[in-house]
């Protein structure tokens, strides 16, 4: 991993709840992590683990009412975002910020060609007129790997085909040469060709471009392919934080374990796959202590009454585990053991 990048931004204590019937959701609880220039991190958990609460929070998208960012700090640049005015938040976003949606069907405008949609947002920051702006959208069609852009460019999104339209999103993400890339599951719901030949324009992309970027998936695939950090969330928390090998080779929390030995193994025979027993909680009722010591195969008295905090292990990894901590009382289980994947960084 390249060392001394600059740090675009730097996450601090980040808070998102949601006022519901049955009480306040804490979506997102204490959130922290850095990305740096150049770098690709990866946020990866279960569904409904906050991820991409996470990113639409960077993005200050959050509907008011019944959400709201309740604390903490988003810092990209050396300001905070959180501390911006509307007005200022929409000069950044698509501009110096990008986001590539999970489903770009319901992210682009139905109505409206690909070509004008992607102009729009380059006239807006740019500034350039409509002729500049359609041409330099074309020209981003054929960056991103489209052919025959300018017909592709006049036609509308039901007419292409699913990585088509997602290879318009990542056009559309990056006509301002944003510092900071947000993809959200990008490559959901494509087929495992497609999903190969849009991880390798992003990469392709940030090389040219220098962006750093956020990977949001679920696919530990996905995250050894193209990340050099990870943050692995669980119930609105990280719970380890390290480098794309040591996650793989090492696995310090529980529940990584637990993802890790979840995923199939080609080499291995098998009649019944692994998996982390037990369920997500709720929202609105979690454990007292840890969140996922009901799961946990190791967990103590201690687990299931206090929630720890995220320890530093080294430079880079942090784990939020009672295993690492002073406080733990006797052997300390060997988290990872057995944890080899087929999956490779």
């Amino acid at each position: 991993m390249t060392q001394n990048r600059d740090v675009i931004l730097e996450v601090k204590n980040l808070q998102t709840h949601f006022t519901t019937d049955d009480g306040v959701v804490k979506a997102v609880d204490g959130v922290d992590f850095k990305v740096e220039r150049g770098q690709t991190l990866g946020i990866v958990g279960e569904s409904g683990c906050g991820k991409s609460i996470t990113s639409l929070s960077i993005m200050r998208l959050i509907s008011s009412p019944p959400g709201k960012i309740a604390g903490g700090e988003v810092i990209f640049k050396g300001d905070n975002l959180l501390d911006y005015s509307e007005e200022k938040m929409r000069s950044i976003r698509g501009n110096e910020i990008s986001m590539i949606f999970q489903e770009p069907m319901t992210s682009l405008n139905p109505v409206y060609c690909v070509g004008e949609q992607i102009a729009e947002a380059i006239r807006i920051h740019q500034k350039l007129n409509r002729k500049k702006a359609w041409d330099k959208a074309v020209e981003m069609l054929k960056l991103v790997g489209i052919p025959s852009p300018e017909k592709r460019a006049k036609q509308e999104p039901h007419e292409l085909s699913g990585g088509m339209r997602q290879r318009v999103m990542i056009a559309m993400a990056l006509a301002c040469n944003p510092a900071l890339l947000i993809a959200d599951e990008p490559t959901t719901a494509l087929d495992v060709t497609i999903q190969a030949q849009i991880l390798d324009l992003l990469k392709k992309l940030q090389d040219d471009f220098g962006s750093a970027v956020i990977m949001i998936t679920h696919d530990l695939g996905v995250v050894a392919e193209t990340c050099d950090m990870v943050a692995v969330m669980y119930a609105g928390k990280v719970v380890e934080y390290t480098d794309v090998d040591s996650l793989f080779e090492r696995p310090k929390h529980p529940y990584t374990e637990g993802l890790l030995n979840s995923i199939p193994r080609v080499h291995e025979d098998l009649e019944e796959l692994q998996t982390i027993k037990g369920s997500v909680p709720s929202p609105t009722n979690m454990p007292a202590g840890c969140r996922f010591a009901p799961r946990c195969p190791y967990a103590t008295e201690l687990c299931h009454n206090s929630l720890p905090e995220l320890v530093s292990l080294d430079e880079t990894a942090q784990v939020r585990c009672w295993i690492y901590t002073d406080e733990w009382k006797g052997d300390k289980p060997n988290v990872g053991k057995g944890a080899e994947s087929n999956v490779s960084a």
